[in-house]
């Protein structure tokens, strides 16, 4: 066996697959650190502007002041406990209207999303019923509504309650939760009377919008301009539509389903923004470096099967082919990959992938003209070249049919060297053929010698 020249041969053209894998584990790195650079940019958008945003409230938020009585060394002794209760609606709805804004930082994007936000509240007085004992007093209420970064707050038009246009301050007015706006109340009387809040607010961020639906009732409506929108977070829309022009999409919940009555109560600090929400994130859809890392995936398919139809042609032609041949070829392919990336930031993923498969077939084309002898063989290899970066295109476009065609054209492939190496006696391939040797000399016969009848 080790001295066939078909084990021989195969062993070659696997050492020269594996040593293939050096500039292709090269090139996927390189694909790593500008993928780090497009996030770097994006980091550098968001620091520049704002974050995701995670709207919580309208709610109202009411200080109260309670006394009771505890027995200390057997006599009674009166306490003050201060502390925020919080006042959620009855019912919530929430309109936006967002616009989603690239932002170029050399050849790198991002995007900025602003959104112009509706919210509209009723609170039912009954649900304070608890805190009128004789032992509570009411402080001066106010309406709180949190966001995740208040940078990307913009213009706040002036809140109506109750028909009453009131101020807008910054900051949610609480010493122990986060960024956002308060509206105060003129006195603690408002805490004793339904209230109905109208207001709207502009709110620009990056990545996620996410609405939390405090409402014993809750509904969203939301409209952008981006036709690629992740939906996320805890509750799926009960509706979506989504077209090249952007999407649009309605979410709904109550407290039958998120709880939020109990737990927001149980919120502590920083707690109110990991509360189930309306979620949409402005989603990026998968760029050149996810695609081109995807494609590299499939590269030793494409050198095997390259490598494979070569190994096809020598065993029917009878034409050798060196190992550095092979290699040769190999590295035309890895390069197709990096001459991928490189056009991919300039011009697009399909067109690169156009002009990079075009590309690398003439260069095969003219190399393997002069190896195999005849432009015959080089246009079928070249075409079979661009049938393969065909199918390749195929299978990262296909994400949900990948393995089944991938399955396919190894198949395909197989069937096709079945068939065309049928009739092969690969024994005589794997026998080394015998070094022929000179005839022996013989000497002259001396005519005297001959006998002769």
């Amino acid at each position: 066996m080790l001295k066939s020249p078909l084990f021989w041969k195969i062993v070659t053209l696997g050492g020269a697959i594996v040593l293939l894998l050096i500039p292709l584990m090269m090139v996927r790195q390189i694909i790593v650190e500008r993928a780090d650079y497009r996030d770097a940019v994006e980091d550098a958008i968001r620091q520049s502007t704002s974050g995701p945003q995670k709207v919580v409230g309208p709610l109202i938020a009411v200080p109260v002041t309670e006394l009771y009585t505890v027995l200390e060394n057997e006599k009674e002794v009166q306490h003050r406990r201060s502390f925020i209760h919080f006042w959620l609606p009855e019912s919530l709805m929430v309109e936006g209207n967002q616009n989603v804004e690239p932002r170029k930082v050399g050849i790198y994007e991002g995007q900025v999303w602003h959104t112009d936000v509706t919210l509209k509240a009723q609170f039912d007085a009954v649900r304070l019923s608890e805190l009128n004992r004789p032992n509570v007093t009411l402080g001066k209420p106010f309406i709180v509504v949190g966001v995740g970064d208040a940078r990307g707050i913009g213009v706040v038009k002036a809140p109506k309650v109750n028909g009453m246009a009131l101020a807008v301050e910054p900051g949610t007015g609480l010493t122990d939760r986060g960024e956002g706006l308060h509206i105060p109340l003129p006195d603690a009387q408002w805490a004793m009377r339904d209230v109905n809040l109208a207001m709207s607010l502009n709110l620009s961020g990056t990545g996620s919008f996410s609405v939390v639906p405090v409402g014993r009732s809750s509904q969203m409506t939301l409209t952008s301009n981006w036709p690629h929108p992740n939906f996320l977070g805890d509750f799926l829309p009960d509706k979506r539509e989504i077209s090249v022009s952007g999407f649009q999409a309605q979410w709904q919940s109550s407290w039958f389903a998120n709880n939020l009555g109990d737990r927001f109560v149980e919120a502590r600090k920083d707690g109110w923004y990991n509360l189930p929400s309306f979620s949409v994130a402005v989603a990026t859809p998968a760029d050149q470096y996810q695609l081109t890392d995807r494609a590299t995936k499939y590269a030793i398919l494409l050198i095997t099967l390259t490598f494979m139809a070569f190994f096809v042609f020598e065993t029917l032609t009878g034409k050798k082919l060196h190992p550095m041949q092979y290699l040769l070829v190999g590295l035309s392919l890895v390069m197709f990959y990096l001459l991928l990336l490189a056009l991919s930031e300039h011009i697009g993923f399909t067109l690169a992938w156009i002009v990079a498969s075009l590309v690398g077939a003439l260069m095969n084309g003219v190399y393997l003209q002069a190896v195999l002898q005849g432009w015959r063989s080089s246009v079928v290899f070249t075409l079979a070249l661009l049938a393969l970066d065909g199918v390749m295109w195929v299978l990262l476009r296909s994400e949900d049919s990948a393995l089944l065609l991938g399955t396919s054209v190894l198949l395909l492939a197989l069937g096709s060297v079945m068939f065309l190496t049928r009739h092969l006696d690969w024994y005589a391939f794997s026998r080394a053929k015998p070094t022929p040797t000179a005839p022996k000399p013989t000497a002259p016969v001396d005519d005297a010698l001959r006998v002769w009848k």
